[in-house]
């Protein structure tokens, strides 16, 4: 077998066979076959794209290229989420306490932050103590013993994704749909679980702009994951502003342990709540509750919603998350209590220079603005200020006034305070007439 021979097959449009890909993966993963060829096969594939069976083979081969997470002394079924990214999105911290204390073994590995998203792992280390890095046979009793460990992924989880996708990014094929689906997927079928739910953004803020290609790519990563034997769901969410009020990484843990400590969630409690916390309620409990159906604790989508509302309204779920956290040597009272998790020293209010309605934002730019006050990675060797981030308390449709903030910025710099505040207010449209947020729960793939 040749590369050279490869390469032409998918150039004339051909399709591979299983052991074509296994080939091309495990002989670019340990150095046999070069980056000009491999880039060449990318660029093949861009333009003449993979069948489902083509791109299923590929993200086996990529999963299988390191460690598996062997998730078979963990009872019951185990379950997992993926978001594709965007910006404030905390739905981890809401939805893995919520199944865990409804008896799903949720093992989760997650990842950091680059550029204006921001990374799970990244914001627990906002709580004092805590361990990202367990051992694996802790990992497991943690599961077993309260339904909930969450780690950093190993340096060898699909070491092929990490080599192809470098690639990838400097030959312009980042934006190929089977490349993208079995980049994604590769490391969720590395990571061991029975059940998968994928929350796709859209939007302003999301890698995928559209509703149409976030769909496409829903579609293919399901697919990827059915035909891989895994029970898997495409949830399609809005990413045309930030998820929630709050952007930062002590400040999404403050967030999502308000979600927690919520009480009413009847109508009436519902209503009363921030449009933010709206917004982020809606789609935590939409994957929780297809989490939960997909491990079988739940016939239908209201039965589901329903025990996953009453797990926060009950203090189940906040407890989980305190007892995870001290199991993780994490400082329990941070969750518990309020003021303890990293504050910023400076705290600017920021308004528009005119009245209006916010009819647009430009998520991407909300994340940057967070960048600058050092809430992220510029590079891979960046230093995170935990402490800093932005509350929004407007959102799109609200209307706003040059005499009222519509955000507070946390920062501990002056000069970058003053630079994510420009940057902050040239994310946002503001407009004479009222427009209507989207929804925020777009499209369902069952």
């Amino acid at each position: 077998m040749r590369m050279y021979d490869l390469i032409m097959k998918k150039r004339n449009g051909g399709m591979h066979t299983e052991e074509e890909i296994k080939y091309i993966v495990s002989n670019f993963t340990n150095g046999s076959i070069p980056d000009y060829q491999m880039s060449a096969w990318l660029m093949c594939v861009y333009y003449k794209g993979m069948n489902n069976e083509e791109t299923v083979w590929l993200t086996k081969a990529m999963a299988n290229s390191g460690d598996m997470l062997d998730l078979s002394k963990i009872n019951g079924v185990k379950v997992d989420k993926h978001s594709t990214g965007g910006v404030g999105d905390k739905t981890t911290f809401i939805v893995a306490p919520i199944l865990a204390s409804l008896g799903v073994p949720i093992a989760k590995m997650s990842g950091r932050g680059l550029g204006h998203t921001g990374g799970t792992i990244d914001k627990l280390e906002s709580i004092e103590g805590f361990n990202v890095a367990i051992p694996e046979e802790e990992f497991i009793n943690n599961v077993n013993k309260n339904k909930l460990a969450l780690v950093s992924q190993t340096g060898n989880l699909a070491p092929a994704d990490k080599k192809i996708y470098a690639l990838r990014d400097v030959t312009a094929t980042v934006d190929s749909l089977p490349l993208i689906a079995s980049s994604i997927m590769s490391k969720k079928l590395a990571a061991g679980a029975d059940v998968i739910v994928l929350d796709v953004k859209c939007g302003s803020g999301a890698f995928m702009k559209n509703e149409e290609d976030a769909k496409k790519l829903a579609q293919i990563m399901v697919d990827i994951g059915n035909m891989a034997g895994k029970k898997t769901y495409g949830i399609i969410t809005d990413m045309n502003e930030p998820l929630g009020c709050k952007v930062g990484n002590s400040l999404e843990v403050e967030e999502a342990i308000d979600v927690l400590k919520l009480k009413d969630l009847s109508d009436e409690g519902y209503n009363n709540l921030p449009k933010g916390i709206k917004r982020l309620l809606e789609v935590s409990l939409t994957l929780a509750s297809y989490m939960l159906m997909g491990a079988g604790k739940a016939k239908d989508f209201q039965t589901a919603k329903g025990q996953c509302e009453e797990a926060i309204t009950s203090g189940k779920a906040l407890d989980k998350f305190a007892t995870f956290v001290e199991n993780q040597g994490g400082n329990k009272s941070m969750i518990l209590e309020e003021g303890k998790l990293p504050k910023a020293s400076i705290v600017k209010p920021v308004a528009f220079s005119s009245d209006g309605y916010i009819s647009a934002c430009e998520t991407s730019e909300v994340g940057m603005a967070n960048l600058i006050l050092g809430g992220g990675r510029a590079t891979k060797e960046s230093v995170i200020d935990l402490s800093v981030g932005i509350d929004i308390r407007k959102h799109i449709g609200d209307y706003v006034s040059s005499k009222e903030p519509f955000a507070y910025i946390y920062g501990n710099d002056e000069k970058s305070v003053e630079e994510a505040e420009k940057r902050l207010l040239g994310a946002y449209t503001i407009s004479k007439e009222k427009v209507e947020a989207s929804k925020i729960i777009k499209y369902i793939i069952e």
